[in-house]
Order: C-alpha cells, then sequence, then structure tokens
C-alpha cells in the first residue's frame, strides 16, 4: 500500500515522501511531546498504568499527544485495547461515550469472533474452561469485575457527589480532621475533614467536606503548619492520624496549636469499616479524581487471622487513608452522641449516688447527671493531651517559684531554681534534680 511513497525504512522509523513519519514509541510522556501528529494508536492501554504518582501515568501520556494534534484537522486518537479493571483512561472512554448518539467519540466493543473469526471457537472455550474472568475479558471484551476485589467501582460512583470539590464551614456542625503524615521525600501528606448530617430517616451519613494532599518534596513544618490552620478553619482543635513517625506529628502539631493524636484502629481497619458505610450509600465523597482513583485501586489480601486491605504494588492511598480516617471517626462520634435524655430531679428519701450527678449541700436533693456525664466514651480525640497536661503543669510551676517549696522537698533558700533567677537571667529552671523528674 505505502510501497509507491516510501523513502526509507528503518528499525526505528518509516519514512515517507509526503513528509510523514511512521514511529513506534514506548509508552512514556517525555519521548511523545513536541511532534505534529495526525494520528496516535496507544495499544493495551487498559493495562497502562493508570495510578497518576506512577513513572508514567496513562494520563500525562495522553496529554503530551493531544496538544500535538491540535493544528490538524480531523487528527485521530485510537485506542485499542482488551478490557481490564473498570478503572483508568479506556473504563471512563467506555462509561461516558459508549451508546451515546451523537457523540464525537465513538467507542466500538466487540468479542474476538466478531473482529476475527479465523479464531477457534475451541481455542476460546479451553480458555474459558481454564480461567473464566480472565477470558471474558480477553476474547468477549468484557471488563473485570474481579479484579476490584475490595469495592465495586458503582458503589464509589453512587457515593460521589458530581462537581463538589470542597465545602465551606456549617454554623453548628461537628468536623472531624485525619491526617496522613509523610516525611516529605516520597509520600505525599494529607487531611482530610468530614462531618455527619441526619436525614429525614434519622441515618448518620458522613460528608467528606475537605481533602488536601501536598506532594512530594516538601517541608513537613510547612505542611503541618497549613493543615492546622485549615483544621482551625472548621474549628478542629484535636485531628486524628496514623502512627508514621512516631512522636514527631504530635510535636509539631502541638507548636501550631492541634492536638495530634494516633488513631486507635489500623489503615487496613478503616477501610473495612468504611467498606459498609459505602454499600449503604452514608457517606458522600468529594468529586476528587486521586480519591476516587486510590479508593478503586484498593486490594483485599487475605491472611492468616484477617484480610488485609492496601494498595497495590507501586500505588499509594495517602488521599483515601485521609478520607477513610475522617469519615469512619466522624460517624463513630456521632453514633455515641445523647441527643436527648430525660431524668427528673430526686427530693426526699434515702440519699444514693447517682453517676455523673451531684448532692446539694446535705439535702436530700439530688441533680441529675449532665449530657457530658452519661455520653459513652468516643473514639474522638480529647482536646487536651497528657502531653499539653504535663507541659501546663511544667509552666504552673515555674511560674509559681513557691511550689518547689510547698511540696516539703528542700527548705527555702535551696530550691534549685534561685541561681537562676537575677542577673542577665531571669529564666527558672526546672528539670531533673538527684533522679528527680519536675
Amino acid at each position: 500500500m505505502l510501497a509507491s511513497v516510501l523513502e526509507e525504512e528503518t528499525n526505528e522509523a518509516i519514512r515517507l515522501r509526503n513528509r510523514i513519519v511512521i514511529e513506534i514509541h514506548a509508552a512514556s510522556y517525555r519521548s511523545t511531546r513536541g511532534y505534529t501528529v495526525i494520528a496516535a494508536l496507544l495499544d493495551e492501554i487498559a493495562i497502562w498504568e493508570s495510578d497518576e504518582t506512577s513513572a508514567e501515568p496513562h494520563v500525562e501520556i495522553i496529554n503530551a499527544i493531544r496538544p500535538g494534534m491540535a493544528t490538524i484537522p480531523g487528527a485521530m486518537l485510537l485506542c485499542a485495547s482488551s478490557p481490564h479493571a473498570r478503572r483508568g483512561a479506556l473504563w471512563e472512554a467506555h462509561r461516558k461515550h459508549f451508546g451515546q448518539d451523537g457523540d464525537p467519540v465513538l467507542v466500538w466493543q466487540a468479542a474476538t469472533r466478531a473482529m476475527n473469526p479465523a479464531v477457534p471457537q475451541s481455542f476460546i472455550d479451553r480458555h474459558m474452561a481454564d480461567d473464566p474472568a480472565r477470558a471474558r475479558a480477553e476474547y468477549f471484551a468484557e471488563f473485570r469485575a474481579d479484579v476490584e476485589t475490595f469495592i465495586s467501582r458503582e458503589v464509589v460512583d453512587a457515593s460521589v457527589v458530581p462537581g463538589r470539590h470542597e465545602l465551606p464551614r456549617i454554623a453548628g456542625a461537628r468536623y472531624t480532621g485525619f491526617v496522613d503524615p509523610s516525611g516529605g521525600s516520597s509520600d505525599s501528606m494529607t487531611l482530610a475533614i468530614a462531618h455527619v448530617e441526619s436525614d429525614t430517616t434519622g441515618t448518620n451519613r458522613a460528608v467528606v467536606d475537605l481533602i488536601r494532599e501536598v506532594k512530594p518534596p516538601f517541608s513537613p513544618d510547612a505542611v503541618v503548619a497549613e493543615f492546622a490552620t485549615l483544621l482551625k478553619a472548621y474549628g478542629v482543635l484535636a485531628v486524628r492520624g496514623d502512627r508514621y513517625g512516631g512522636a514527631w506529628p504530635r510535636e509539631r502539631f502541638c507548636v501550631y496549636g492541634i492536638d495530634y493524636q494516633p488513631a486507635a484502629k489500623t489503615t487496613s481497619d478503616l477501610y473495612i469499616e468504611l467498606l459498609p458505610v459505602l454499600n449503604s450509600n452514608r457517606a458522600e465523597l468529594l468529586d476528587h479524581t486521586r480519591l476516587i482513583t486510590q479508593l478503586c485501586q484498593l486490594e483485599r489480601h487475605a491472611g492468616s487471622g484477617k484480610d488485609s486491605i492496601r494498595h497495590p504494588p507501586g500505588g499509594h492511598d495517602d488521599v483515601i487513608n485521609a478520607a477513610a480516617g475522617a469519615i469512619v471517626m466522624a460517624l463513630n462520634v456521632a453514633s455515641q452522641e445523647v441527643t436527648s435524655f430525660s431524668m427528673p430531679v430526686v427530693a426526699g428519701g434515702t440519699p444514693r449516688s447517682v453517676a455523673g450527678g451531684s448532692s446539694l449541700g446535705y439535702a436530700d436533693v439530688f441533680a441529675a447527671p449532665t449530657p457530658n456525664a452519661l455520653r459513652p466514651s468516643t473514639d474522638e480525640p480529647k482536646q487536651v493531651s497528657a502531653d499539653a497536661q504535663r507541659e501546663a503543669n511544667r509552666q504552673r510551676v515555674n511560674n509559681d517559684k513557691s511550689a518547689y517549696t510547698q511540696q516539703g522537698l528542700r527548705p527555702a533558700g535551696g530550691e534549685p531554681w534561685r541561681p537562676f533567677v537575677g542577673g542577665s537571667n531571669d529564666g527558672f529552671y526546672w528539670g531533673g534534680r538527684g533522679g528527680r523528674n519536675w
């Protein structure tokens, strides 16, 4: 067909006399930039990397090719592939454009024998007997549902509110925050904030209000300062997070007035609790591409004791980890709150102890317990941590220099802070002496 216009043929390209070159490229957004493109064929795109943090994400490859078609009327972007998991560019094109009359994007879905009758039916039958799920994708052009081992794409789509990217603070709402910290060199550091609303049936629904992701490289302290400002804007002074980094997340957030407490649940446990919430449509997710991608890519792995949910090899779950933590924590707090109760004030009779209540002097009158006294414990972070309490006590003793003497530890005049008072140093030394920690 091309013999009459063929000018040169090499191992890498076919050059035609009309100044057109046919080349084969590796799937890379770096090597495909800078060309004027008449047509591009992306082969087996369903199995290309779909995670945006991978070395060559398919979205970036497509974005690198499209500008080269801008000046060519009728330029064509062709994607040919056997279907795979219900995620990525091929699935999105199928979901949006397949079977749509008048759509400028044509999606053609056909089985192998419809495209190539020369393939024997017996060959396909043997593969169907060995691995039905794989064979249906390879020879019948069906997207695989078994790859979505943790959650189905339909459930995720039903939970996403289209066009909602962030919500402002609502007066009177109670917000919960969750942080997935990072050292700033390899993984992203993420924050999610959520609150709970009740529908007409009294069912609690978690609403994700905000998601922030800072990709590496970055300064961890600068990101902590940014996240602390966002948390305060939603009235959140205590935040949960995973146990990454030991004590440094707690120490850095404390500097900016936020009490960071490691979550009692593991990341896998949060995902396991998130699943029934999404399946029962009790959560509203933001229309956030990274959130949706990471959620759909989570995989279930069988273990000796219980299943483990985690991201695929080479993948990431920083965004969905923060969102899952915020959703699960918010619902746990809301489900354990006491919204109303009725308890009369009791007068007369034999005095009895009432948990959370108090007696009024010596009279046989008892006040009812407060709602806080009746409220069960939750996994919600306390507003004042043990470290903060110790720091407050340290400051109190430092400010009241008589406290050392009042505790009967040393006669007045021999306190360890006295040598440091006066002169150029009027501070107060407060530390451990003689084996004691003050």
